[in-house]
């Protein structure tokens, strides 16, 4: 480290402040920002509605910024009541002021509804002056996105109607999942060491337990909650999916996927070529636990995907080891880095403590003109500190877009937007590995457990979204039931595992935990395509050295100011366009398999 560091504060898992926000939900600027924004929203449809076809270059940046500020304030009232009911799914007062702010900032996207419409109607000529104008320069891909919209924009009347619906159609059904699942109690498992665990992340932690019938306990006791409500789960699935439909239709989409495609700037042909490269490549997946399997003895069932590879429970990794060890890692990659990273903790940035009612899950929620929030249940565990490294590369991410971008350029591609993330992993995989090279046990561990990373990352993840084409193809033909949903996951999870896993039947429900099936679909495989480009930017860091980090820089830095593919390779060297990228990643994953395979 450049500089020695004291987080006293740290001896436990640590909750966040959001004081930099507001107060309290009785803070008198909650309100007044919340008319302030209305108002202002109000006075920018009355002085421009219509008269878009007639702004110059200059005006029309001058309306950009008026819109980001708006957006900006938007954004704060919105992160207020959300994180506090991410923290805390039970706060019928944070429930109650996100449902207020949700319905207000609706309103207020209605009243600026009008603007991108009118932008997309103008004649070709003179959207494409705009485009050229060196006074738009910081908003050319913006303008470049509102062009791929055209065929799939409504009236305004309609978009407005399709906005007051999500409040009560689509996101109700969402929010209704977040909150029955929040709500839920789990059977207790109690480990051999008389700690009793209850919570959706502890009895998920049990997953890396070295005693097979502990494991077992811990998933079935999560997966007894996701059978109760099977029929629940798949009928608010089968909503969302229905909705989607519903509005592809509406906007000529030929699907859910080409709608998504769209929105993540993603090409469907490198969409299937990931599919499908990952697809024939099953055989690494069930040769690690074929490996595995021989090792412990034992076969391998979806319960004990994440065992210890010896009997020998790992020492715990403690909240402030792991932020300490977290920071080492990352200050050997750039001091600044690491400098950015601290701050997250010196000020309190990271809810990081584990309480019942606490979202599941972990999360990086940016707030632009401020900084980002990180959300996890901190375990003790290797895996925690990885998730912790995981989200602290996204919160790094914004650091350096919200240090160059405007609001409008802040929002990176998906693929984009996890790259920092697996990158944060890769530097600390490294740096524990280093640390751990007298210790045999230790590096066997870090060295399976990046290989289980990888095989999630490459095969579960795609797997999701190959769940997802079937519920979408199925949508598009009429409903669906819990039925079709456990089976088609069981049998793509048959599938995947082959001979190598046994697919307990409480798997079939599993499906239902996967928050972003709900919340936006086929997310997962940018999962599998950011890691295919993480690797690769890897590769070229560890092939370069320093001389890698400036262009790395600068890639964080573009957030939604580039094409994604184009960011890539201007900034970085990498082709996600090229079938070798896809098979570069497959290639470290079989090489790390031989390094295994040689040891055992």
């Amino acid at each position: 480290m450049t500089q020695a560091i004291e987080l006293t504060q740290l001896d436990n898992p640590q909750e966040w402040d959001l004081s930099d926000l507001y107060k309290g939900f009785d803070d008198p600027r909650l309100t007044q920002d919340l008319d302030s924004l209305q108002t202002e929203a109000a006075e920018f449809r009355e002085s421009f509605r219509g008269k878009v076809k007639d702004l110059s270059a200059e005006q029309l940046a001058t309306c950009f910024k008026t819109l980001e500020t708006i957006s900006e304030k938007s954004g704060y009232l919105y992160a207020f009541p959300s994180l506090i009911f991410s923290a805390d799914t039970r706060n019928t007062e944070a429930k109650q002021f996100l449902d207020k702010v949700m319905e207000a900032l609706t309103s207020v996207e209605n009243q600026l509804l009008f603007f991108d419409l009118e932008l997309q109607k103008l004649e070709a000529a003179k959207f494409e002056e705009l485009q050229k104008a060196s006074v738009l320069s910081d908003y050319q891909h913006y303008l470049n996105r509102i062009a791929k919209y055209r065929p799939h924009t409504l009236s305004e009347e309609v978009e407005q109607t399709r906005n007051q619906d999500s409040l009560t159609g689509r996101q109700a059904f969402i929010q209704l999942r977040s909150i029955h699942l929040g709500e839920q109690e789990y059977e207790p498992v109690t480990t051999p060491d008389g700690r009793t665990v209850n919570t959706e992340s502890e009895l998920s932690a049990l997953l890396y337990h070295p005693d097979p019938e502990i494991r077992t306990a811990g998933y079935q006791s999560v997966r007894k909650v996701m059978q109760q409500h099977n029929s629940l789960y798949s009928y608010i699935m089968n909503t969302v999916a229905q909705d989607h439909k519903v509005e592809n239709q509406m906007r000529d989409y030929e699907s859910t996927l080409q709608k998504q495609l769209l929105v993540d700037e993603v090409s469907e042909p490198v969409f299937r070529a990931i599919m499908s490269g990952t697809g024939d490549r099953f055989d690494l997946f069930q040769r690690y636990y074929t490996l595995k399997g021989q090792a412990l003895g034992q076969k391998i069932r979806t319960a004990d995907l994440y065992a210890p590879w010896t009997t020998e429970a790992a020492p715990p990794v403690t909240y402030k080891s792991g932020v300490e060890t977290l920071l080492a890692a990352l200050d050997q990659f750039d001091p600044n880095y690491a400098r950015r990273a601290e701050e997250f903790f010196l000020k309190n940035w990271v809810d990081a403590k584990v309480r019942p009612g606490k979202r599941g899950g972990a999360f990086c929620s940016y707030t632009y003109g401020k900084h980002s929030y990180l959300l996890m249940s901190y375990t003790d565990d290797y895996n925690s500190l990885f998730t912790l490294a995981h989200e602290m590369g996204h919160g790094l991410h914004f650091a350096w877009i919200d240090d160059r971008q405007t609001y409008f350029n802040s929002n990176p591609p998906m693929v984009l937007a996890e790259i920092a993330s697996t990158f944060n992993e890769l530097l600390l995989l490294d740096y524990l590995l280093k640390q751990a090279k007298e210790d045999k046990s230790l590096t066997k561990s870090l060295i399976t457990r990046q290989l289980e990373d990888q095989l999630n990352l490459l095969f579960r993840q795609s797997t999701i979204s190959r769940l997802e084409l079937a519920i979408h193809d199925r949508a598009a033909q009429g409903s669906f039931d819990h039925t079709f949903v456990n089976e088609e996951w069981m049998k793509l999870y048959q599938t995947l595992c082959g001979d190598a896993v046994e697919v307990l039947p409480e798997h079939q429900y599993d499906w239902a935990r996967i928050g972003h099936i709900y919340f936006k679909p086929y997310y997962c495989y940018q999962y599998t395509a950011s890691n295919i480009v993480s690797l690769a930017c890897y590769q070229k860091y560890l092939e370069v050295g320093k001389d890698f980090i400036p262009g790395y820089l600068e890639l964080l830095a573009a957030g939604g100011s580039l094409d994604q593919v184009e960011a890539l390779r201007r900034y970085v060297g990498v082709d996600i366009e090229d079938p070798a990228t896809i098979r570069g990643a497959l290639t470290y994953v079989e090489k790390l398999l031989d390094q295994l395979q040689a040891s055992l």
